[in-house]
């Protein structure tokens, strides 16, 4: 009977209906975890005697914006393992870990509170400040997320407190690093302010004060940015061309966080702007001397990444690489191309950069080194391994869930061997910042061979002779400290870098495998242990003698990244879930968007 009453409304309400949503979906919406909803940000004033970034006149305006993709929905695999509740005592081992993490953090925190308030960074052992980003407390800011995650309330009021006294719309910098500004301030802003979800406005509104002077080094000829940016000249309506010789991880890591500013602030042109610069890279990746890498240099004035010879994953290209699944997760799986990017460069990779490094252990393992591009069928691998490049083991296991290429869960393993072996290699305990290793002729059949390991050493050090007797050989190793499936180690710093717990954070998040917690605290231990000084925990200088001599430097990224990844994989899978959120390459994590 009811039925019956209705049925002459049926039409008009269906009509009504498609309208409605027709209507909904042409607002200016953003992004948010289950949904979407009207933006309704609005810039704050700005103060005055400030030069306002966002009204600036614009040399090379665009006239029409690339929009956010906001349609549709793609279902993207579950990432993280179905963890089982621990048992009592085991749960109880693991806090008891993730407890001395948050000291490691409490103790360095303190020493830059004390010490370096509001400025970049605190010198651990001698305690002075220091400032080379800009002198906008880059230790603070990078530090916000950490803070919330670590659930340390008071300290994070306090910090949110000094942000409001930061001035990011001027800096007594001549020049300003964009890639690093971007990747430590604008992520550290954007993420604490997801975190804490929207409690503290300040932090969006410093976030787009940032941002918008940030996107004035976009305004060239061709909207490509200036990475070593003497931002006066935009300031003073100067003309603006981007450089010659570009970094490709300088260029190419904008993504995630103007495209989060974007959802966040419902304003186009910071997506717009790292859109067109990814568009760049589709047009040229399959047409470069390594068809489906780009190289580790390019001219951006001319918007050419053709020319140069030399491809990593390394230092100079890393974070291009893995911002490129990371924004495919970040645009709800929305933009194809980013999956398509990441698959060109990932198979190409496996087929050029990745070797098996010869070990006396016989390790199962994977590293990437450089290719230099001789002609197109002469191609020259460098075994140059860094640190850096311990990324890639969590890049290409996110990478295998995300895109569904099971088979990439095993390389993700054997990349994270490779850098556990590294570190484990060493007397410290601790991987040296680059270092080549002596590769096999294939991946699976991999027998120690001396002859060859000798050769290779004396490949990369002059003063080696293959030829002479064991003792003087193992002499000659001894004193400079190269040891077996080295072939030389080329840089024997520790600067407290995060790549190889990272990876082992992820692929544990991803895998469930309990030995990497235990390898991440035998390596925490020993990193805390080596690193702690008075006012934090400092740089070491050569980690083939022990103990290593300190160099004084804490850069901000241990607090943002190393003991974040530490606390984390000691931490409930749920804190900081990879289904919910996508880390920055500084650490920062972004919500993600998810659709019903």
């Amino acid at each position: 009977m009811l039925t019956s009453r209705l049925s002459p409304l049926y039409p008009l309400t269906a009509i009504t209906v498609i309208l409605l949503v027709y209507f909904y979906y042409s607002l200016d919406l953003e992004f948010t975890p289950g949904g979407f909803k009207p933006q309704q940000f609005t810039r704050p004033p700005v103060a005055d005697g400030k030069f306002d970034w966002a009204k600036r006149v614009e040399k090379n305006p665009v006239t029409s914006f690339i929009q956010l993709p906001m349609r549709g929905a793609v279902k993207i695999p579950r990432i993280q393992f179905r963890f089982q509740e621990d048992s009592v005592s085991a749960a109880r081992e693991t806090i008891e870990k993730r407890n001395e993490v948050k000291q490691a953090f409490k103790h360095a925190w303190s020493g830059y509170r004390n010490r370096a308030w509001l400025k970049d960074e605190v010198a651990p052992v001698s305690g002075i400040a220091r400032s080379h980003f800009g002198n906008w407390a880059a230790s603070l800011v990078d530090a916000l997320d950490t803070l919330w995650i670590m659930d340390l309330r008071t300290e994070f009021e306090e910090a949110v407190e000094g942000v409001k006294k930061i001035d990011f719309t001027t800096t007594a910098d001549i020049e300003i690093n964009t890639f690093e500004t971007n990747i430590r301030y604008l992520g550290g802003l954007l993420s604490a302010y997801d975190l804490s979800n929207g409690k503290y406005p300040v932090l969006l509104e410093k976030a787009l004060e940032l941002g918008d002077l940030l996107y004035a080094a976009f305004d060239t000829p061709n909207r490509m940015p200036i990475t070593r940016w003497r931002w006066q000249r935009a300031r003073d309506g100067e003309n603006q061309t981007a450089g010659y010789g570009v970094v490709l991880s300088e260029i190419g890591s904008f993504s995630l966080e103007f495209t989060r500013l974007s959802q966040l602030t419902g304003d186009p042109k910071f997506y717009d702007a790292i859109q067109r610069v990814t568009d760049m890279f589709a047009e040229q990746q399959q047409v470069t001397k390594l068809p489906g890498m780009l190289p580790l240099v390019g001219n951006a004035k001319e918007a050419d990444f053709g020319a140069d010879r030399t491809f990593s994953f390394g230092a100079m290209a890393d974070s291009f690489y893995e911002y490129l699944p990371k924004q495919y997760l970040l645009l709800g799986g929305l933009s194809g191309q980013y999956r398509r990017m990441y698959e060109h460069a990932i198979d190409t990779a496996k087929d050029n950069l990745m070797f098996r490094p010869m070990s006396k252990e016989n390790v199962d393992m994977l590293m990437t080194g450089n290719v230099y591009m001789k002609s197109p069928s002469d191609i020259e691998l460098d075994p140059l391994g860094q640190h850096l490049t311990c990324f890639v083991g969590g890049m290409v296991g996110l990478g295998a869930k995300i895109f569904d290429r099971p088979d990439d869960i095993a390389t993700a393993r054997k990349l994270v061997n490779g850098c556990l072996w590294a570190h484990q290699s060493m007397p410290t305990g601790i991987m040296p910042e680059t270092y080549r290793v002596v590769p096999c002729d294939n991946t699976t059949i991999c027998a120690w061979d001396e002859k060859k390991w000798h050769t290779e050493v004396a490949r990369w050090n002059n003063d080696f002779e293959p030829t002479a007797s064991a003792m003087k050989k193992n002499k000659w190793l001894e004193e400079n400290r190269v040891y077996p499936g080295f072939s030389a180690i080329t840089d024997r710093r520790y600067i407290l870098r995060p790549e190889a717990i990272e990876s082992m954070f992820i692929l544990y998040r991803i895998t469930g495998d309990k030995k990497l917690q235990d390898d991440a605290w035998n390596m925490f231990r020993l990193i805390d242990t080596y690193t702690r000084a008075e006012f934090g925990h400092s740089a070491l200088r050569d980690m083939t003698v022990v103990p290593p001599p300190k160099s004084d430097s804490m850069e901000s990224f241990w607090m943002a990244e190393t003991l974040k990844y530490f606390y984390l994989i000691f931490s409930e899978p749920d804190l900081v879930s990879l289904d919910d959120w996508v880390f920055n390459t500084e650490a920062h994590p972004f919500k993600r968007p998810h659709f019903k």
